[in-house]
């Protein structure tokens, strides 16, 4: 669309506030670690399985060290200690001997033995390493090959790069399955790429996200929701590839990773090629009570494996807008925007990977709600052009009548097409009644079809009056999001998270889960995987 009158100048300083909000956090992260960051490292080495209790093996590891008051070494450190000493073991076996065994010495001898022996851990990790990280660099080499094969349908560009770029077409359709069976989602993800979505998500089991480990294996039965495990993500993306292959289409596959063990979902998600990650440690703060220190330092990692994976995180700021008034606090997503743009960088992120969330959640009994909506939507995408930004449906607003809540879908579809949003998540008419049914989701790709096509050149054909309604709405939200970075970057984003500054939701620096998970790093810690994923080692 023809672009909006506003000033660069607030744009920039809107940046600017957010890198240093950023920045500030980011001196945290870098001298911290967390036990699934470490429970991640051990996965990145081929560590698998579950003891007789059904713990998984990586818990049992990390949670002896921690307990044991040496995670600060890092436990590839410990694991690295293990092979030096055993050289003919196996990575699961050196494993297994970390969780159960008695080869290392305990107390002040293994913290003095894992720092004289740095060097020699250090040495022997790296080729396990690079085998570690050649598993992410395969999965994004086949995900690619099989992308640029089929491309993403006949309405859109040719694919080009070594990233899934929306582009050259309306927005992509995204539809969410979530029955708890994982066969029956992968059955339901298949029948919604036969009527036209672009994109499956796998919702995840309710407060999965509180859980501080991994399920194992594939799952039959989920509330509200399917577990996310390696061998789920593997049935759908099976099911997906042979499906897409009939199609002729490329189908992208998202889970999430979010929560407590966001660092491990990432990795499972790389390796076993999903294309979208819900990835926002303040979406878990905020809705799920989970520790600000614990989960930005977890997100940071988690975004150096989606960086390196080539994969798309979503954002979710769209749901600060389900506890605060989408009018009101409006400029609240926008800062939130901004300074997860700033996280992802720093975790490098590249523009094309930040799909950063919004929604269509201003009460529709207002006058000119429309109008707003169509601001929002228009300023959000003019900020960031080369973003594949999210456009989540109305739901707070939703009521049991199926025909008024579909004639509102309506709307937000003829919003995400006029205002090129890239990944629009459909609404279903059936909201505020149960999780989507097949012809729920029929009803909806076949709306979004419609107002897609119909209105395709829609917007180009739009120009806005600079003292209009659009216009001065748009200023009005980027305004008092410039304002709001400003008190961030003074307070800080912990204090700000503690004052209720995001979704009118008030979480203090130490609260929430997880916080016990937490260490402060020694001067000795080795994690080679996260430093060959910064680009400090020469396999990088």
């Amino acid at each position: 669309m023809h672009p909006l009158p506003i000033d660069p100048c607030v744009v920039e300083e809107c940046r600017s506030l957010a890198g240093q909000v950023a920045d500030q956090v980011q001196s945290f992260i870098f001298g911290h670690t967390t036990v699934s960051i470490e429970r991640t490292v051990l996965r990145a080495f081929g560590v698998d399985g579950v003891d007789g209790e059904g713990v998984p093996l990586v818990n049992r590891c990390v949670e002896r060290y921690r307990l044991a008051r040496v995670l600060d070494r890092g436990i590839a450190s410990l694991l690295g200690l293990v092979l030096l000493q055993r050289p003919q073991l196996s990575m699961q076996e050196a494993a297994e001997e970390l969780a159960f065994g008695s080869a290392l010495p305990e107390g002040e001898a293994l913290l003095s033995t894992l720092d004289q022996q740095h060097a020699a851990i250090a040495q022997v990790l790296v080729e396990p390493t690079r085998r570690a990280l050649l598993q992410i660099d395969t999965a994004r080499q086949q995900r690619m090959a099989a992308w640029h094969r089929l491309g993403l349908g006949p309405d859109r560009a040719p694919p080009t790069g070594d990233v899934i770029r929306p582009g050259g077409g309306p927005p992509l359709k995204y539809v969410i399955v979530a029955t708890g069976n994982i066969y029956d989602d992968a059955d339901q993800a298949r029948a919604a790429a036969q009527v036209g979505a672009d994109i499956i998500a796998v919702i995840r089991s309710t407060a999965q996200s509180l859980i501080d480990y991994v399920p194992y294996g594939a799952t039959t039965e989920g509330y509200g929701g399917t577990w996310a495990t390696q061998e789920n993500f593997r049935i759908v993306r099976r099911a997906l590839d042979a499906e897409q292959e009939k199609l002729g289409r490329y189908l992208q596959q998202v889970n999430y990773s979010s929560g407590l063990c966001m660092p491990e979902i990432a990795y499972l998600g790389a390796v076993e090629r999903l294309d979208m990650l819900l990835n926002d440690a303040m979406y878990g703060i905020l809705f799920r009570d989970i520790n600000p220190k614990r989960t930005l330092c977890d997100q940071y990692f988690s975004r150096r494996i989606i960086a390196r994976a080539g994969m798309i995180i979503n954002t979710g700021e769209d749901n600060y807008l389900t506890t605060a008034d989408a009018v009101e606090k409006a400029h609240t997503v926008l800062a939130s925007q901004f300074i997860n743009e700033a996280f992802a960088f720093r975790a490098g992120l590249r523009e094309e990977q930040m799909g950063l969330g919004h929604a269509f959640e201003i009460d529709k009994a207002l006058p000119d709600s429309f109008v707003l909506e169509l601001a929002q939507a228009l300023l959000v995408r003019q900020l960031f052009p080369h973003h594949p930004i999210k456009w989540m449906p109305a739901t707070k607003h939703k009521t049991g009548d199926i025909f008024w809540s579909h004639r509102v879908d309506g709307l937000f579809d003829l919003v995400g097409v006029m205002t090129e949003q890239t990944i629009e998540l459909l609404g279903m008419m059936t909201e505020a009644i149960h999780t989507p049914l097949l012809h729920d989701r029929f009803a909806a790709i076949k709306g979004a079809d419609y107002v897609f096509t119909a209105a395709r050149s829609l917007g180009k054909e739009l120009r806005f009056d600079p003292d209009g309604k659009v216009v001065t709405r748009a200023k009005q939200v980027l305004g008092d999001a410039r304002d709001m970075l400003r008190r961030v970057a003074h307070d800080g984003l912990f204090a700000a998270i503690g004052a209720g500054e995001f979704a009118d939701v008030k979480r203090p620096e130490n609260g929430g889960r997880g916080l016990d998970g937490v260490i402060a790093r020694a001067a000795n810690y080795q994690n080679p995987i996260l430093a060959d994923l910064e680009g400090r080692t020469a396999s990088a």
